[in-house]
């Protein structure tokens, strides 16, 4: 290539980079920059000043139009609107009505993961919850923040949430409803007590809704205006005369109506993975499942349905067979689904239209769960594949996803895993490694995580100046996790619950996990059974045979007892390009250094191997530091980098890494016993190695095994049990002894027929 073509090249490329970061520029930066997707949030636009007599106009998704207003200061105002979506929402303002030419990005945020500050709280969720069943009275109380709502009295609205249409069809929709007002411009004291009424029959089969505060100068159910609302609830204290003289039997009739519905929709069972086994696998495969308070959820890829698998206290799964508290699947899924805004979708609410009311019909105001199961039936873990692990630690070494490790000191960026049918691509970035007097050590870190999946946003995790905090981007901008620490992107979920750790989940089951400890980044790629033989890249070729882990971009493979220099040689030969690099190139410093330098830097020769000198003093602490596994990296990073720290770091990540594998190492279920008629089971343990028994009510006796273990082929060991009355029995015994006399009386006239016979024939 000529010169001027170089030239060209990077001019054109240095363009590409700048218009990439172009909107850092210009988009507004606004606080807070997330809130409840039902909307009603005042932000503030804090880098940009206003004249107070203008019209401010705010509009969302380039279509929902909600008012604006410039405070004293000349500081520009938005009110978000009621949404049917989580995620960011690009906006944009207007001066004059007609020209929007300043944008940003709000974060709409699924209602149950924001901070109880910016909600309604109920003050006592019980009551709420059973009004009107018996002995369930009195006074419902509300609390909310004063100051989140800017005006002196407000109004209490009641709003129904509903879903309306041919399910499954373009005209099945999502519809919230401003239903009628409880309170009428009331002070904004942030308290409100109310004695319920029975509502008009116009507005009493809404079963299903939430509670708004807003101005009182605004109409009765105006849209889009200031307001704080509650999380979904059931209605209960409005429903009609009807539930509050039979509650169980008013419950009972939607259950069964409930029981019709679901029989006509269609099964969404078959598309949703089996829970794991244990919750160990659960809090392992953050690829699939998110754990919360002893609950993981999973996300259908057809009709957005998930599961939800509940675990005791000791780690093991509880099934509806056994507790109406156990793990059910759900036709919607808690957290929704892409694209979202349409049944059953809608994040949160969609998982009380279908899944959530539906209990409260059939298991908590009346006692007919048996319909509920029969349709949310708990799934075990006979057919659950936890993923395989790989990971990225220290300085750097590597443990591939069929169990090869080796070490790795180049500078660059290079490809981790790759995956063509699955558009999956995980990158690493490596720089070396300062001593404390800022000298180069002979040694790299990872410094970097890039990755996408499909068309999903693009996400980086890089470590920041500051020691042990790491950094998320996304599509090259920051992603801010200091008002909420879950957030719904396209195509990906992130989850940063401190700064030293970021969880990546995308919807083939693939989790990313970066941790930032002891100087360094710790990388966890988990990678479903589905990508077995389609992963590549320096965490290996995913097929259970470690002797092609080592196998080049263009299908060399060298042995595992290669050395460290081929090894080396072997991993350059992973070094990305500019033209598939999903980095940000944002300082001066990652320009020269990866943009415009070679991706694989041929300069910077590591040390292969350290000297375990006897003369050395930190030599006698190390080896007693780094005993049993994992002990030939903590050495290798304890005398490299002169560092007890960094050696007892790569320990611990290094043994992280090891429970991580055995947690999700397969168990064998045998799956659900269910209890003999008229006795009881004792065990609701179901995995290899457990014992069921069984016993009998009073006046029954006991048929088949009383004890029952849980074999390694999946299979129970002894006989079916039964329990018998024992009155059954007698009249049973009694059947059996005079079929037995006619059997004999027969048998004596054939044998006297014989004889006779034998007699003629003589």
């Amino acid at each position: 290539m000529s010169q001027h073509n170089v030239f060209k090249y990077l001019l054109t490329e240095k363009i590409k980079f700048l218009m990439s970061h172009l909107c850092v520029c210009v988009c507004l930066d606004i606080e807070p920059h997330s809130g409840s997707l039902l909307g009603g949030t005042d932000f503030k636009i804090r880098n940009a000043t206003f004249e107070q007599n203008i019209n401010l106009a705010c509009r969302f998704n380039s279509e929902i139009l909600t008012e604006g207003y410039v405070d004293e200061s000349g500081v520009g105002h938005c009110i978000t609107p009621l949404l049917y979506e989580s995620g960011w929402i690009p906006f944009e303002v207007s001066t004059d009505g007609v020209n929007y030419d300043r944008s940003g990005r709000w974060l709409s945020v699924h209602h149950s993961k924001l901070s109880p500050f910016y909600k309604i709280i109920f003050g006592n969720a019980t009551q709420w919850q059973y009004y009107g069943t018996p002995n369930v009275s009195g006074d419902l109380k509300m609390i909310w923040i004063s100051s989140l709502i800017k005006a002196e009295r407000v109004n209490i609205e009641l709003w129904g949430y509903s879903e309306t249409g041919e399910a499954y069809s373009a005209n099945w929709e999502a519809e919230w409803k401003y239903l009628y007002t409880v309170g009428r411009d009331v002070p904004n004291s942030g308290v409100f007590s109310f004695t319920p009424q029975i509502a008009e029959n116009s507005y009493s089969f809404w079963d299903l809704g939430s509670m708004r505060v807003s101005p009182s100068t605004k109409p009765d159910g105006a849209r889009d205006v200031n307001a704080l609302w509650s999380g979904a609830h059931a209605i209960a204290w409005h429903l009609e005369e009807a539930f509050r003289k039979d509650s169980a039997g008013w419950a009972l009739d939607k259950c069964i109506n409930w029981d019709k519905e679901e029989k006509a929709m269609p099964n969404f069972l078959t598309e949703i993975t089996d829970c794991p086994c244990t919750l160990a696998q659960a809090r392992a495969d953050t690829g699939k499942f998110h754990v919360d308070s002893g609950k993981c959820k999973y996300i259908g890829p057809e009709y957005g349905a998930g599961q939800q698998c509940c675990y005791d206290s000791t780690g093991a799964q509880v099934l509806t067979g056994d507790s109406i508290g156990g793990s059910t699947p759900d036709r919607g899924h808690d957290w929704g689904e892409p694209p979202y805004k349409k049944p059953p979708r809608v994040p949160g609410f969609s998982h009380w239209k279908y899944d959530v009311i539906s209990f409260y019909y059939c298991c908590l105001w009346s006692d007919n769960c048996k319909y509920y199961v029969t349709h949310r039936p708990s799934s075990d873990c006979r057919t659950y594949r936890p993923p395989r692990a790989a990971a990225v630690l220290g300085d750097p070494h590597f443990m591939t996803f069929d169990g090869v490790t080796f070490t790795f000191n180049g500078k660059g960026e290079y490809s981790l895993v790759h995956s063509s049918d699955y558009e999956l691509s995980v990158q690493g970035r490596t720089e070396p490694v300062k001593f404390e007097n800022a000298t180069v050590a002979m040694a790299t870190r990872l410094s970097s995580v890039a990755m996408r999946e499909k068309d999903s946003d693009v996400i980086e995790v890089r470590l920041r100046d500051q020691v042990d905090e790491l950094q998320v981007l996304m599509n090259q901008q920051v992603l801010s996790f200091s008002e909420q620490k879950w957030i719904d992107l396209k195509g990906v979920f992130v989850f940063s619950p401190k700064p030293t750790d970021v969880t990546v989940m995308f919807p083939s089951g693939t989790g990313v996990e970066v941790r930032a400890g002891g100087g360094v980044m710790t990388l966890t790629v988990l990678q479903p059974h589905d990508l077995q033989n389609h992963t590549q890249g320096l965490l290996g070729t995913m097929n259970d045979d470690p002797e092609d882990d080592f196998t080049s971009s263009n299908g060399v493979i060298i042995p595992l007892n290669s050395s460290a220099q081929d090894i080396f040689t072997y991993c350059a030969g992973w070094a990305i390009t500019n033209e598939t690099s999903l980095f940000t190139y944002d300082s001066t410093h990652l320009l020269n250094e990866y943009y415009y330098a070679p991706k694989h830097d041929p300069s910077f020769i590591p040390n292969f191997s350290v000297t375990e000198d006897p003369e050395d003093p930190l030599l006698e602490p190390t080896l007693n530091l780094c005993a049993g596994e994992g002990a030939s990296f903590c050495k290798y990073d304890a005398l490299s980098m002169r560092s007890l720290e960094q050696g007892n770091a790569t320990l611990l990540a290094y043994r992280s890494h090891t429970s991580t594998k055995k947690a999700l190492e397969p168990v064998q279920s045998c799956g659900w016993f269910s209890p003999p008629n008229h006795g009881q089971k004792e065990g609701t343990l179901y995995l290899e190695g457990a014992t069921v028994t069984f016993s009998c009510n009073s006046g029954y006796r006991l048929y088949g095994s009383q004890e029952r273990t849980c074999q390694a082929d999946g299979k129970w060991s002894g006989q079916d049990t039964h329990c018998v009355a024992e009155t059954s029995l007698v009249k049973l015994t009694g059947a059996l002894i005079r079929e037995s006399c006619r059997q004999t009386e027969s048998a004596a006239v054939i044998q006297t027929d014989l004889d006779v016979l034998a007699l003629v024939n003589s």
